[in-house]
């Protein structure tokens, strides 16, 4: 599993976002693109005067699909003909008039969205979920970090935990993920954490998620900066209870060993492929960049395990040498995915009374990533 920070970096850097991130709330006709040599500003024009922001890529994309301006001619005009893009994000603010919610930090636009998008804060979410955490017997965070679009909690329960085969132990966990520009919803997400090499692995079933989706925000100005009021803050503190009761029933063992049982089940079930032709049929359905094609390779080779087992602890091996934590996290999820996939044949199968797996004949089928 990749280490990001500890959580006291992670919690200074929370509260250094507080003190540097404001929200407008802004009807688009008081909103204003303009492009010179020193890069892209958008203006919002408040009563008092004008504030001007730098836009990041994210937000680029989020006006783009917002204006329904394809990405690929977006991105050309931005940058070989910036006027021109100015010119059109500028007429259609104007012609398709809304309200958008823009969240600004450290002087830089870094979400444009709905004016019904709920600020569930990471701040906020770390303030309700840790106590709970601390609670938990047996619990630590592995891994935490704060991205430029989510923030992580990695955390593993030392009490709860089962062999895949002898001398390979698992525990259970979960991973807490959020994002405060738009880029999915708050989840909660079982994670499987492998003693042996580190590894972390996201499971796909289970997961539980809350959507940032709340009122419209009442307000007849064209442009205004938006506060928490008490009203948005009771509805947080309701919200983030429900949080809270999802967090304490994250690690279930009837569901973990449900999870272990497929691991067992994805060690008898052998890759129809040889190595190579197996990562690259993966890499391919994962869009995995050359890098990660070889260091999934690399992993595959090192532990010697033509299984789908083997291939999908590469894949979560690759993760650890990811060349970010937002990355890193998507390996962990597509090592999750895998073992998700449906078995690729039959098995007749002869189950001990502690039910391990013996004397296996599979019925062979072509492995398939569809």
């Amino acid at each position: 599993m990749k280490q990001g920070r500890t959580l006291e970096e992670v919690g200074r850097e929370l509260e250094r976002q507080r003190q540097a991130r404001k929200d407008f709330v802004a009807d688009t006709r008081s909103l204003e693109m303009v492009t010179d040599k020193n890069g892209t500003k958008l203006s919002l024009f408040l009563e008092d005067e004008p504030q001007c922001f730098s836009v990041s890529d994210l937000a680029h994309q989020q006006i783009a699909s917002r204006l329904q301006i394809p990405l690929r001619y977006y991105q050309k005009m931005r940058q070989e003909e910036a006027p021109l893009l100015d010119e059109n994000v500028n007429t259609w603010f104007t012609k398709l008039p809304e309200r958008r919610m823009v969240r600004v930090m450290d002087g830089n636009v870094r979400a444009f969205l709905s004016d019904r998008y709920r600020r569930l804060d990471h701040l906020e979410l770390c303030s309700a979920v840790l106590p709970v955490i601390q609670d938990m017997k047996g619990a630590e965070i592995e891994s935490c970090d704060v991205t430029d679009s989510h923030l992580y909690l990695k955390v593993i329960n030392k009490r709860l935990k089962a062999e895949v085969s002898v001398g390979d132990v698992v525990q259970a966990g979960f991973v807490i993920s959020n994002s405060e520009v738009g880029l999915g919803s708050l989840k909660v997400e079982p994670l499987i954490y492998r003693l042996v090499c580190k590894n972390g692995l996201i499971v796909k079933d289970y997961a539980q998620k809350r959507y940032h989706v709340g009122r419209q925000l009442d307000g007849e100005e064209s442009a205004y900066e938006l506060y928490s009021d008490e009203t948005l803050a009771q509805d947080d503190k309701a919200f983030f209870m429900k949080v809270q009761d999802t967090v304490r029933c994250a690690v279930d063992e009837a569901k973990f060993m449900l999870t272990v049982d497929k691991m067992k089940e994805a060690m008898q079930i052998p890759l129809e492929h040889d190595p190579v032709q197996s990562v690259e049929i993966l890499a391919d359905k994962f869009t995995l960049n050359q890098n990660e094609r070889g260091d999934v390779l690399r992993q595959l080779f090192m532990g010697r395990d033509s299984s789908r087992y083997g291939l999908i602890n590469a894949v979560t091996a690759a993760s650890q040498i990811a060349e970010s934590y937002e990355r890193a996290t998507e390996l962990e999820r597509i090592g999750g995915e895998l073992l998700a996939l449906p078995s690729p044949r039959k098995l007749l199968l002869d189950t001990g009374t502690e039910g391990n797996i013996k004397n296996v004949t599979p019925i062979r089928r072509s492995l398939s990533m569809a």
